[in-house]
């Protein structure tokens, strides 16, 4: 077989890709994670009952923007890392600006107060429950991003599992904030981090399960 033959034989039936299929696949899924995300908070939780006098505060705010970042900077990595041989390259920064100001602001918090409130400033009232928390209201995300990009072509399944599994855990962590009372950034920049990392850490493990194609 000559290599023109062979070259038609691969061609055949072979139809062009659409345009937009990513934007279209995400667009989908994100919803999908926004809206999951509060109605299971607000079926389990509830919407915390001072959301209206903590919505005129600027910590408030800035507490819903950490995760919202994040959120930004892993979409940005997951939609390069949905296409073959893609990298996260702008992704990183997004994503780890947010961590490193919160982590500085926990510790000027920690460093400010007194050696025996320190560790109540970090516990906070929910420590033992808001990683987990956060982590039940990543489900609807986790598995519509999973979703969103199994149909394209990722080839770098753990780091786009990783950064899947934050997009997803980032979105449940802002619909957690209209619940979450812990208005400190010491607390945050544990439990909250930790709370992001948990799916993510799953995400890396099971995107070369779930993204493979």
């Amino acid at each position: 077989m000559r290599t023109d033959d062979l070259v038609d034989l691969l061609a055949t039936g072979i139809a062009p890709v659409k345009r937009g299929v990513p934007a279209q696949r995400f667009a989908i899924s994100l919803p999908i994670a926004a809206i999951g995300a509060t109605l299971l908070m607000i079926a389990v939780y509830g919407i915390r009952p001072d959301l209206a006098a903590v919505a005129r505060t600027a910590i408030f705010w800035e507490k819903l923007a950490f995760p919202l970042c994040i959120a930004i900077g892993a979409l940005i990595g997951a939609t390069r890392l949905a296409r073959p041989g893609g990298r996260v390259t702008i992704g990183w920064p997004v994503m780890g600006a947010p961590v490193i100001l919160v982590w500085i602001a926990g510790l000027a918090i920690v460093a400010t107060v007194a050696p025996h409130d320190r560790l109540a400033v970090v516990l906070g009232q929910s420590w033992k429950s808001c990683p987990f928390n956060i982590v039940l209201l990543s489900l609807p995300g986790f598995a519509a991003i999973f979703w969103a990009i199994k149909g394209l072509a990722p080839t770098r399944l753990g780091v786009t599992g990783a950064v899947a599994g934050l997009l997803a855990s980032s979105i449940g962590t802002v619909a957690y904030c209209f619940h979450c009372p812990e208005m400190s950034p010491a607390f945050w920049s544990v439990w909250y981090v930790l709370g992001m990392a948990l799916p993510a850490a799953l995400g890396a493990v099971l995107g070369p399960r779930l993204l493979r194609w």
